[in-house]
């Protein structure tokens, strides 16, 4: 039901193929609803974006120490875990 309401992916609409944020919304409503093996399942990634987008809006308000280590340290486990599940979802 959730499902009509969401936008479709534009790269898989014009090219035929799935971009690497392909899941992501889906992942995000099952993470909403409880479903949390089934959300890292759809979109692995989904376990550090949510921390990662909480810690940048944190960062608007309150300054800490080692926030900008933080953030990098979440962006680049966060890039490498969705290249990393993008190539085993083509290859598997």
């Amino acid at each position: 039901m959730q499902e009509q309401y969401m936008l479709p992916c534009l790269n898989k609409k014009l090219f035929g193929f799935e971009c690497m944020g392909c899941g992501m919304q889906r992942s995000l409503s099952l993470l909403f609803h409880g479903e949390f093996i089934a959300a890292f399942k759809m979109y692995p990634a989904i376990y550090l974006l949510v921390p990662f987008a909480i810690v940048i809006v944190t960062s608007f308000f309150y300054k800490f120490k080692y926030i900008n280590k933080i953030i990098n340290g979440l962006a680049i486990a966060s890039v490498l875990i969705i290249i990393i599940s993008f190539i085993a979802k083509k290859i598997f």
